[in-house]
């Protein structure tokens, strides 16, 4: 691998839907503390903002209302500065037939899908092409979540075979899992990468304290980087962050330390043009 001369992204997560202020007291749940957040690391250098709307029980929560609602919210704080990309995780709560319909009604700048819950199996597959199809036609920016090199492979056999439409991609390598106390390493992005062809813009999310070592890794080996509170509370010293925009900032610092450009919203967006 080279060392890419092509703009680094940044995104931040800065919520999920499993953690609470009883996690960190400065996780954002509100629509103005996520416009609050969306600010902040926007001048931290983030150039997207993956969001988690909550009900109000503070539980994850798919509704084309409570993301109107968010994302009104962040426009408002930083216009056009920051690219809006809403999940679509189930979180063990929605079918994939739920996620697909809210995705539709909210009609969001930007997505993440696990491709593990969207097209499961061959049986949905043809409903995942229309579902692909429609994204397209919306000129919805789709980032395709993958959690492991057999699965980015499994993502280039679907995408031969037309099921994710006519349009550039943008994986999301996740390394490690959803489990307490994951802890993942720079090598993690290695199996990964062993498939990938390089043949479009990737990204990567780790969990743990480590969060930094791997963003830093994955910006040198040419791609883009996700960081936040979904994944990651702590400093790479184990003590916990102060905020959002410090685990962003940090990362940026770390991306002109190596000699590369940081990209902001615009520079994102040109990815899928």
């Amino acid at each position: 691998m080279e060392f890419s001369s092509k703009p680094v992204t940044l995104s931040v997560a800065p919520n999920g839907a499993f953690k609470t202020k009883k996690d960190h007291p400065n996780l954002p749940t509100t629509p103005a503390e996520l416009a609050e957040t969306a600010a902040a690391c926007c001048d931290a250098g983030a150039a997207m903002i993956h969001l988690h709307v909550r009900d109000r029980d503070g539980v994850h929560l798919l509704d084309q209302h409570a993301y109107a609602a968010a994302t009104a919210a962040i426009r408002g704080a930083v216009g056009h500065s920051i690219v809006i990309q809403i999940t679509s995780e189930a979180a063990g709560r929605y079918q994939r037939h739920e996620q697909m319909a809210v995705v539709r009604a909210t009609k969001p700048e930007a997505v993440s899908i696990a491709m593990r819950e969207i097209v499961p199996d061959s049986a949905a597959e043809t409903e995942a092409e229309g579902f692909y199809r429609w994204l397209r036609s919306n000129g919805t920016l789709v980032q395709t979540i993958l959690f492991s090199s057999d699965e980015v492979s499994r993502y280039y056999e679907l995408r031969e075979r037309g099921v994710f439409g006519d349009g550039k991609d943008f994986p999301l390598f996740v390394l490690g899992r959803y489990t307490p106390g994951q802890m993942s390493a720079p090598a993690d992005l290695l199996p990964f990468l062993s498939v990938f062809r390089n043949d479009v813009s990737w990204a990567m999310c780790a969990f743990g304290r480590r969060e930094h070592a791997c963003a830093i890794t994955a910006a040198a080996l040419g791609g883009h980087v996700r960081v936040g509170f979904e994944n990651n509370l702590t400093q790479p010293d184990g003590t916990l962050a102060a905020d959002n925009a410090a685990q962003v900032r940090r990362v940026a610092d770390g991306v002109g330390a190596l000699g590369l450009r940081l990209g902001n919203a615009n520079d994102l967006r040109a990815l899928y043009s």
